[in-house]
């Protein structure tokens, strides 16, 4: 941090424009990806601004009074700290969550596969698009509720997927699972944050175990309500990263983000084994399940899908990149 603590501090009098040229020539110095972008998050967050007002009072003084707090949060940034822990917040589908670093951070890719979920389950009960509401008094499973999904989003991290699918289709039933009560504690801090609680349900355990029936639980486990539960849509962005190659993920990711949210196992793909092991365990086969994967990754996963004969639709969904991220399967019929 050489720029900080032996060349030109923030202490003399400067505008916020010249706070954030510096901060930026720094973070590029120590090679932070998209420095300008950090340096100005940062800069809203300290001063409670936002980009308009940023652009509109840059000519002013910077406060004097914050010229202490910011040279440390830049410190910390040239550092590899990722920005969303040090704001406590990440957008994710158009809506702020809160993020603390017992949870991965969303990432923008993440909202295609929760695109391609809604359009599959739009496809499969469209009675539940325009908000059929889902508390008429109808149990999960019956014959009433037919026309409603059940959802499940395993590894719910944040709960950016749970909440979103939540809060986009307020007749579908979303239960939210983690193995890390930490991280569920942050996705239900996100579903009151966006006023979906009410309509959610959030499971400990490990992947899809929580929903096995006859599963002999831990004791006090929240999962015990949820063994045996009819699963119509299963989503997961599970951990995929191969073990020999977390240390060679950018320093942001392998020094702050929760390695129980990265291992995959040797080559990434454990979870997504084990939970195929385990779909045939459920009280019903999900008509939709979907994955996001790591790179070379999503063919292997439908291949797997393809020969368990379950599903009459797979496909696979490319990123903003063109890199092959995502696999769902659909059961158009129900069986």
């Amino acid at each position: 941090m050489s720029y900080i603590t032996d060349g030109p501090r923030f202490s003399e009098p400067i505008t916020i424009r010249e706070a954030l040229i510096r901060a930026t020539a720094l973070l590029k110095l120590e090679a932070v990806l998209e420095p300008r972008n950090n340096a100005e998050l940062l800069l809203m967050h300290l001063l409670g601004m936002d980009r308009a007002a940023l652009l509109r009072d840059s000519g002013e003084l910077f406060p004097a009074s914050r010229l202490a707090e910011w040279e440390q949060l830049v410190r910390r940034k040239a550092g590899g700290e990722p920005v969303q822990y040090m704001i406590g917040e990440q957008w994710f589908y158009g809506r702020p969550f809160t993020v603390t670093p017992a949870v991965l951070i969303p990432r923008p890719e993440t909202e295609l596969l929760v695109e391609a979920v809604l359009e599959a389950g739009d496809r499969l009960w469209p009675q539940a698009v325009d908000g059929l509401d889902a508390a008429s008094g109808a149990e999960p499973g019956s014959s009433a509720s037919a026309a409603v999904p059940t959802v499940i989003d395993v590894g719910t991290g944040s709960g950016a997927i749970a909440v979103t699918l939540a809060s986009q289709r307020h007749a579908w039933r979303v239960s939210a699972s983690d193995l890390s009560p930490d991280a569920l504690a942050v996705a239900r801090t996100n579903a009151a944050r966006h006023e979906a609680a009410d309509r959610m349900a959030f499971v400990q355990g490990d992947l899809l175990a929580p929903f096995i029936p006859g599963r002999e639980q831990p004791p006090g486990s929240s999962a015990a309500p949820h063994a045996g539960l009819r699963i119509d849509v299963l989503v997961s962005n599970p951990p995929y990263i191969p073990a020999a190659d977390l240390q060679s993920l950018q320093r942001e990711v392998r020094d702050y983000e929760p390695h129980l949210a990265l291992d995959g196992g040797a080559d990434g793909l454990d979870p997504y084994r084990r939970m195929l092991e385990q779909l045939p365990l459920l009280a019903a086969m999900p008509r939709i399940v979907a994955f996001e994967l790591g790179l070379g990754q999503p063919r292997i996963v439908a291949d797997i899908m393809r020969s368990m004969g379950a599903w009459d639709e797979i496909r696979i969904i490319s990123d903003y990149a063109g890199i092959e991220r995502h696999v769902i399967a659909i059961q158009t019929q129900p069986c």
